[in-house]
């Protein structure tokens, strides 16, 4: 457990790493009107923030490593398509940590240029994740040119910079309102009960004193057994399992990394023990975090 370094309140935490004026940095992929603008927004409503803004998620972990921002704010999850590869892969590779999690519903919509109409509409832009949520209603134009951007906000924005009626976006209404754009038909989402789980991340491990969320991530002996002989720590330990997630590894074909989310505070000697008895058992342990669970968060 050499990856524990200290238990602080989350007021302390964030004294430590504020600028000299007393902001707070923090950065987030996208631009202005992004979901993970609004997440950040969301989290440190009470705190005073100078944010900055990256094109690529890896962006944001090399501001990090760089000591630009004192964190990032990232998506990793969403309740309609599950969860977001690369996010996990670069947890891993950047060595950081999960300090806090942030989820908002999100909502959906097709976004035009003013006196944009479905009819008029050729080509549509966002996230991959944008169109993922809204299959259902795209099922319907199948001759729409569906077209992958980094992010949902970039995507209308460059719809509003084009300013022709055959070119559309999915986005936020909110994002509809920052960019004067006209909202075609909103709530395009097939779930109702949307919600994206962002994390706040860091490059030092800190513990709040009312951590109630674990997440670590683990690979294991390529062997018939091996996950059940770590899974049967939680069961035996009374652990409560929120999620487990795999991702294949690089080079070793059919071998994946376990990115694993459960209840608990590190100060409970119990679950220390447990946590100590899954590295014994692991080729690969990694702890990401002990957090607040982050609560869904209604726009």
């Amino acid at each position: 457990m050499g990856a524990l370094k200290r238990v602080t309140n989350k007021k302390d935490e964030l004294e430590e790493k504020t600028c000299k004026n007393g902001q707070i940095k923090v950065g987030y992929q996208g631009v202005e009107g992004s979901f993970s603008e609004q997440a950040m927004r969301k989290y440190f409503e009470e705190d005073d923030i100078s944010s900055s803004s990256f094109e690529t998620f890896e962006d944001v972990f090399q501001a990090l490593k760089d000591r630009e921002i004192s964190y990032g704010i990232l998506p990793i999850e969403n309740s309609s398509t599950g969860g977001i590869g690369e996010v996990y892969s670069l947890l891993r590779k950047y060595d950081f940590y999960i300090v806090g999690e942030m989820c908002i519903k999100i909502t959906q919509n097709l976004l035009g240029i003013k006196g944009s109409k479905l009819e008029d509409i050729e080509e549509v832009y966002s996230h991959p994740q944008g169109f993922e949520q809204s299959v259902e209603f795209l099922k319907d134009y199948p001759h729409w040119k569906l077209i992958p951007y980094k992010n949902t906000a970039i995507s209308a924005k460059y719809i509003r910079e084009e300013n022709s009626k055959k070119k559309a976006a999915i986005a936020s209404k909110r994002t509809a309102e920052l960019y004067h754009l006209d909202i075609i038909q909103q709530n395009i989402n097939f779930n109702q009960d949307n919600y994206t789980r962002f994390i706040i991340v860091s490059a030092d491990f800190d513990v709040t004193t009312d951590a109630d969320k674990i997440s670590m991530v683990i690979s294991l002996p390529h062997k018939p057994g091996s996950l059940y002989q770590v899974l049967r720590y939680f069961a035996e330990n009374h652990l409560n399992m929120l999620k487990i997630e795999s991702r294949p590894i690089l080079d070793r074909p059919w071998e994946y990394f376990f990115y694993i989310d459960f209840e608990g505070n590190l100060q409970n000697p119990h679950l220390k023990k447990a946590i100590d008895q899954i590295e014994k058992k692991s080729n690969f342990f990694k702890l990401l975090g002990n957090y607040r669970k982050g609560r869904n968060i209604n726009q």
